[in-house]
């Protein structure tokens, strides 16, 4: 399937297993259209350090970084309609700058030189401005079909199957042990997939945001809990992260927590944020991924946040971060188009909170638009009206008195 990190912990943990029983030999059934570099390359040095002679067998496609797996083998069997090459480097759908390109040609090239194979063959693999008369011209990827791989070098055998190629290779009689994906290697490899790892932070991060404001079972909750948990758990299993960066959102979290039962918005809130953030691109295999997977999380939570107001219902701690009231005249509401300064020195409560904009009651009745000098007013505190400048009614405290 794709290369990715997970399986390459896989690859290292069977070949750890294959030392402890003194494996004679390790052979890799490839069937792949590519992956990860990093993943690609860490495979490369467990098969490189192991003591144990590796051969490949090429079921179908050796493709992008399957290639490169392939040609870092001793031996190679390749199936009647198989294929090889194809390892340009990409990055989404766009060919990689040429600092990428050079390296890989570079690693590529000397991995086939490695074990005896062209080098030129295997950079043609990787830039399509390698011109190989007869074989490949400028502009194009080289892929080698089986035949092809068996006449440049590429293929030391052409093989039906596993059992033939056991028999070329002098196994025909051993035992064979085949190494399988353990059931956290499974969730691993599922959860830190490029797809599905930004999948579950939107889940993740939306359930949490819409628990907060809409009123419900908890179902929104326990989603985002187990998304989150999946995501820092695979990450963690996969060891791309440690415990440490688990305690790093927990401490974001909380301090959104002590943010939310403050008025305004200040040090918590910001550094919960940061925290929280911080925290998922942490746990991700490479910044890029983790910048990658951050914002189409966040993107999907807008979405799902919104569409959550439209079908539930909201909590009132919504309306503690929102001015949702709205003013007429049917309820005494006055437009201020008049001159406002027949409202100095008069008294009445916080109709809304003041934040520092919002809403006073005055004692004769009249509903005010009005501002404070920047402090918090709470809902239903004695206010006065002390300034008036321009469409702007000023008011303060009187509880502070």
């Amino acid at each position: 399937e794709t290369i990715d990190p997970g399986l390459a912990k896989f690859i290292a943990r069977s070949y750890q297993e294959a030392a402890s029983m003194n494996a004679e030999m390790v052979i890799l059934e490839i069937d792949t259209p590519g992956g990860r570099v990093d993943a690609a390359l860490e495979i490369r040095d467990t098969i490189k350090n192991s003591g144990i002679p590796t051969s490949a067998l090429v079921k179908s496609q050796a493709i992008s970084a399957g290639s490169f797996i392939t040609i870092a083998t001793k031996t190679i069997g390749m199936v009647p309609g198989s294929t090889i090459g194809d390892a340009e480097p990409r990055v989404g759908d766009e060919r990689a700058d040429e600092k990428m390109l050079s390296y890989w040609r570079g690693e590529m090239a000397a991995t086939a030189e490695a074990n005896g194979r062209d080098r030129n063959i295997a950079m043609a693999m990787v830039d399509r401005d390698i011109e190989i008369p007869g074989l490949v011209e400028k502009g194009k990827i080289l892929t080698l079909t089986y035949n092809q791989a068996k006449d440049l070098g590429y293929a030391d055998h052409i093989v039906k199957d596993r059992q033939e190629f056991l028999k070329v290779l002098g196994f025909s009689e051993a035992e064979v042990i085949e190494a399988e994906l353990s059931a956290a290697e499974k969730l691993t490899r599922i959860v830190t997939n490029p797809y599905i790892a930004p999948l579950l932070l939107t889940l993740g991060i939306a359930g949490l945001v819409i628990e907060v404001l809409t009123i419900g079972w908890g179902i929104a909750g326990s989603v985002g809990i187990f998304s989150l948990a999946l995501y820092f758990g695979g990450h963690l299993l996969a060891g791309f992260t440690g415990w440490e960066v688990i305690l790093l959102f927990i401490l974001g979290i909380i301090l959104l927590g002590f943010e939310a039962l403050a008025p305004g918005f200040g040090l918590p809130g910001i550094g919960g944020i940061g925290c929280i953030l911080a925290s998922i691109v942490l746990a991700a295999p490479s910044w890029e991924a983790g910048i990658i997977s951050l914002v189409l999380a966040l993107v999907g939570t807008i979405v799902l946040v919104m569409l959550s107001f439209k079908f539930l219902t909201r909590r009132k701690f919504w309306n503690r971060l929102i001015l949702g009231l709205k003013y007429n005249k049917e309820q005494g509401y006055i437009a201020q188009s008049q001159d406002l300064s027949v409202y100095i020195n008069q008294k009445g409560v916080a109709y809304t909170p003041l934040r520092p904009s919002g809403s006073v009651l005055l004692d004769n009745g009249t509903k005010l638009d009005v501002v404070t000098e920047g402090e918090f007013i709470a809902r239903g505190e004695r206010v006065e009206v002390f300034m008036a400048e321009g469409s702007r009614v000023i008011v303060r405290s009187l509880n502070k008195e």
